[in-house]
């Protein structure tokens, strides 16, 4: 967490902003009647404490969970509620140290009112309302909590923001809080507080970081894995609720849980807003895992006949990588993905991955790919690739990823077209009547601004039975800068859009390109293209019906390569130009729904006859 002079910072600005709007009255608008101010009083009817920036003195209240790791404090609640539903009852103190308080010990804070944002005040994220620089004082020990919130499908309400007033930049921050009909309202009305879940299926596994997410909504865009589908941008699924433990992992590690699994019990703790994921319960007590067995999907062969084409993000891959990496991934591609005829892989990085050495070649990475595969009783792939600038590509410093076409030669050809190279943009021409490239492999405008600093398109001219086919792989640009759906900016901010649009528009020409030339070329557009089915980019890429995303021919339920704070979604895509009718497209679930991963992506397979 940062240091307390980054809060500060944050702190203020956040102040500073709500000044502005005349959002803050100081401290007499909010005092009780009596001049004691309670943690009602600090919290506020909207998500900007009305005391933010002053000093209060003697808070009473009992503490209700103390964190000794991260951002280190202690939760305290008042027992003595107010009859406002919008004001919350509990504030996280903020210590900086490991907090001299125990869970049930009745307290008295004075301190200076923060609003601290998680991330810094450019994340867009809401504010955390706490105390800081704290003196307190253990009035007794051994007391009852107070009663927790109930959040549940009956609690949450289905709709899931306000929209955010114009006037303060579609801000919420100034809004009253309405904890009966908006859910971020609700949530935000119970910050701090003690709060508990009952048994609750698994929407996000275990990650790295000892977190996972559940719904309180069972009913809410379910599917038949455990899911939770975001189906679209007014589809933010209400019921997701982030889990953390209290406990520190050497005294009780964290329960490791893939979705559809159910945390069963009662799950207790105070509800913090953290940079990563928003509102969390940060348990006490945590519920104990069911498994429900979820299994990796494995994909049909190709019949005679069919060409399988897949693509792959197999995350920041290099040979410095365990070789249980290689030979799990390779694995996959055997078993799961039934060693497609062409695998389009994301995330092939250089010989020595994060190295900042100035190497480019993959042939190492690749290599190691490809025996791995063999050794797993799959084809001897041959391959294709072009090897980035350096440092111009984006990703993992010093990792140069790159997108790498794997073909099987017993069952698919590559027609090589010399010239290809970093810089150098490929071209459409007509020969035999027929489109074809003027470098393959090669890529689709290098130089221009749409790719800077992210990946070119690889493009290559296949040969099927004697039938061109067109591949071109993609890895656009992230969406890192985004504001997350829990901003306060309701609609959120998607500033990175821009240049994947931008990416968009320039494969969606090139393919116009070779429509043009051959109204029936089978082209296919496959890879982590990091935006939705739904979204502008995928828009834009089938603009003038140029493409169509396969992914759309599944049912909504099944629409998803990727699971990102328990809500399962659309990164990954293969797009098919109009010739390729009759396709069968499977989105093979084997790695996002569960905390064992090899990569954070669900591999993508097209089957079609040419």
């Amino acid at each position: 967490m940062p240091a307390a002079s980054s809060r500060t910072t944050a702190v203020s600005a956040v102040v500073t902003a709500a000044l502005a709007a005349g959002l803050l009255t100081g401290a007499s608008s909010a005092a009780a009647a009596d001049g004691q101010v309670r943690i009602h009083d600090i919290q506020g009817a909207t998500r900007i404490s009305p005391l933010a920036g002053t000093q209060v003195t003697d808070v009473p209240g009992i503490v209700t969970g103390v964190r000794g790791y991260g951002s280190k404090g202690f939760w305290f609640q008042d027992p003595n509620p107010d009859a406002d539903r919008a004001t919350s009852e509990g504030v996280f103190v903020y210590t900086g140290s490991s907090p001299a308080v125990a869970v049930g010990d009745a307290v008295t804070v004075s301190g200076t009112v923060a609003e601290y944002v998680p991330g810094g005040a450019a994340s867009g994220n809401q504010s955390l309302t706490q105390l800081t620089r704290p003196t307190v004082a253990v009035v007794s020990s051994g007391n009852a909590l107070p009663a927790p919130v109930t959040v549940s499908e009956r609690s949450v309400p289905s709709r899931y923001a306000p929209a955010g007033d114009p006037a303060a930049g579609g801000s919420v921050n100034g809004l009253p809080l309405s904890p009966g009909r908006y859910a971020l309202d609700f949530y935000e009305s119970v910050e701090g507080m003690n709060v508990r879940v009952g048994s609750s299926r698994v929407v996000g596994a275990t990650d790295t970081h000892a977190e996972l997410w559940v719904t309180v909504k069972p009913h809410e865009n379910a599917n038949r894995r455990g899911g939770t589908v975001y189906g679209s941008y007014a589809s933010q699924n209400t019921g997701r609720l982030q889990i953390q433990s209290l406990v520190p992992l050497t005294e009780q590690p964290f329960p490791k849980a893939d979705v559809g699994d159910v945390l069963t019990g009662t799950t207790e703790g105070p509800l913090d807003f953290s940079q990563y994921g928003g509102y969390t319960l940060t348990a006490r007590t945590l519920g104990t895992v069911l498994d429900r067995g979820l299994r990796q999907e494995r994909t049909r062969a190709q019949r005679d006949g069919e060409l399988a084409v897949a693509t792959y993000n197999v995350e920041n891959l290099d040979p410095g990588d365990a070789r249980e990496k290689f030979d799990a991934l390779a694995a996959a591609v055997v078993n799961n993905l039934a060693s497609p005829d062409i695998l389009a892989l994301e995330e092939i990085q250089d010989d020595n991955g994060a190295t900042d050495d100035g190497t480019v070649s993959a042939e190492q990475t690749v290599r190691r790919f490809t025996e791995a595969i063999a050794a797993a009783g799959g084809p001897a792939y041959d391959w294709r690739s072009i090897a980035p600038q350096d440092k111009k590509d984006g990703g993992e410093p010093g990792g140069n990823i790159r997108q790498v076409f794997l073909f099987n030669p017993e069952r698919v050809s590559f027609t090589d077209r010399a010239g290809g190279d970093a810089t150098t943009a490929t071209e459409v021409v007509r020969e035999r009547g027929r489109a074809a490239l003027t470098h393959s492999p090669g890529r689709i405008d290098p130089a221009a601004a749409a790719w800077t600093d992210s990946r070119k398109p690889l493009v290559g001219e296949f040969a099927f039975r004697g039938r061109p086919v067109f591949v071109v792989a993609n890895h656009f640009a992230s969406k890192g800068g985004d504001e997350s759906i829990l901003s306060h900016h309701q609609p959120p901010t998607r500033s990175s859009e821009v240049q994947r649009l931008a990416q968009a528009t320039s494969v969606n020409t090139f393919v116009k390109k070779l429509l043009s030339a051959d109204k029936r070329a089978d082209v296919l557009v496959v890879g982590d293209i990091n935006d939705f089915e739904f979204s502008g980019t995928t828009g834009a890429l089938t603009a003038g019906g140029a493409l169509y995303p396969a992914v759309k021919s599944l049912p909504r339920s099944e629409r998803y390569s990727y699971v990102f704070q328990g809500n399962t979604q659309v990164l990954d895509q293969i797009l098919t130009s109009p010739s390729i009718r009759g396709f069968d497209y499977d989105s093979v679930h084997i790695n996002a729904e569960f905390a064992d991963q090899n990569s954070d992506h669900d591999p993508q397979v097209l089957r079609f006859r040419p």
